[in-house]
């Protein structure tokens, strides 16, 4: 089976229109977390991650024009923009190209372009704007949409479809889905805490990001290679909103990577969790860490800088994990202060310099959704 590598990517987000500025923030403990005071998403002040108007503007100027774009498109567009002109060897007319994202334009239902509101114009968008010979693939699963993608898009290229593909996704703070964790009482007044005893709900953000994802072995080094080497999903199909009690999807998931990628659960040498900050996720992860022998791997969730960022979640947070490989550090679990789930887990307290060969990526999502990716760092 052929091997496929992350060779480069980008992230657009509240602490930054770079991985480079958003690694910079990490190193600092900075969130892009604040009170938001915008009506038009709710109707009282709430704690999110939001990217400033201004300097989305500013960021796309000379890359994209007029005013056609909505936010998230514009967001999308200058992910894959910057990734293409930033890497000279990425053909992107050769490229497949996956979308992950949740809701799409769904903010558009309060105006008057609301065909843009269907997830499949986003894919028309890119095609035109980058003027691609195919549609791109969308992948709307939950929370879990950019970690499958990533594994959808391995498959693809190990399956020939593809030597070199693109993963972009996004998704924005809505009134749409701000007032659906609303409803659920899910929404933290502060920021969110993942893992915590104090932690009091979830935290909800916006990003873009991009990943470029290669079979060629020609673009890398020993010392810059970081592979997919496993990937598996699995729904537990507990219920609509709540995860399962015994974390068996999410476990099985983790199990099927582990077995896929040829490695055991004492190899795996840090574990970037989903980690909403809601009291079910958390303990539902913790268990499944439990259960397959993962709880003394430093774990993290990178939610506390974001907030949940949907369909760009677990892409932008894989993104981040590559870049733990091969700087050999890992970040604390901002907000963390004392444990609060049940089994033991090894919450990062503070940033560290430590060796890292391999990471888990874990992410899970309404409906029962799970994912589990393992990244290794060196040529197959």
């Amino acid at each position: 089976m052929k091997s496929v590598y992350a060779i480069a990517d980008t992230i657009v987000s509240p602490l930054g229109f770079s991985t480079a500025a958003n690694v910079a923030a990490l190193r600092k403990n900075q969130t892009g977390i604040t009170k938001v005071v915008d009506t038009s998403i709710h109707e009282h002040p709430f704690f999110g991650a939001l990217i400033e108007k201004t300097a989305l503007n500013a960021a796309r100027k000379g890359i994209i024009e007029g005013d056609q774009y909505t936010k998230l498109e514009q967001m999308l567009l200058l992910a894959i923009a910057q990734l293409n002109r930033e890497q000279a060897a990425l053909d992107i007319q050769k490229c497949g190209v996956i979308i992950s994202t949740t809701k799409g334009n769904i903010d558009t239902l309060r105006g008057t372009a609301t065909e843009k509101s269907y997830l499949t114009s986003i894919a028309h968008t890119i095609q035109d704007f980058f003027k691609l010979p195919t549609l791109p693939v969308i992948i709307s699963n939950a929370c879990i949409s950019g970690g499958l993608a990533i594994a959808v898009a391995k498959r693809m290229m190990q399956a020939g479809r593809y030597e070199d593909m693109i993963v972009v996704g996004g998704d924005l703070l809505s009134e749409f889905t701000l007032s659906g964790f609303f409803s659920f009482q899910a929404v933290s007044d502060a920021p969110c805490k993942p893992f915590c005893k104090h932690r009091t709900g979830i935290s909800l953000g916006e990003a873009a990001a991009a990943l470029w994802l290669s079979s060629r072995e020609s673009l890398v080094s020993e010392n810059t290679a970081v592979r997919i080497t496993g990937e598996a999903s699995i729904n537990d199909a507990n219920h609509i909103s709540g995860p399962s009690r015994t974390g068996e999807g999410l476990y099985r998931s983790i199990t099927n990577a582990l077995q896929e990628a040829g490695v055991t659960p004492d190899q795996i040498d840090y574990i970037s969790s989903h980690g909403t900050a809601t009291p079910y996720n958390d303990e539902m992860e913790a268990i499944a860490f439990n259960r397959i022998g993962l709880q003394n791997v430093p774990v993290n969730s990178l939610k506390g800088y974001y907030g949940h960022t949907l369909g760009a979640s677990a892409l932008l947070e894989t993104i981040l994990a590559k870049q733990c490989l091969l700087n050999n550090e890992v970040y604390a679990s901002l907000g963390f202060e004392e444990l609060g789930v049940t089994p033991p887990i090894a919450i990062l307290k503070e940033n560290k310099e430590i060796p890292v060969q391999r990471v888990l990526k874990t992410a899970s999502g309404f409906g029962g959704c799970n994912v589990a990716l393992i990244l290794e760092k060196g040529l197959a």
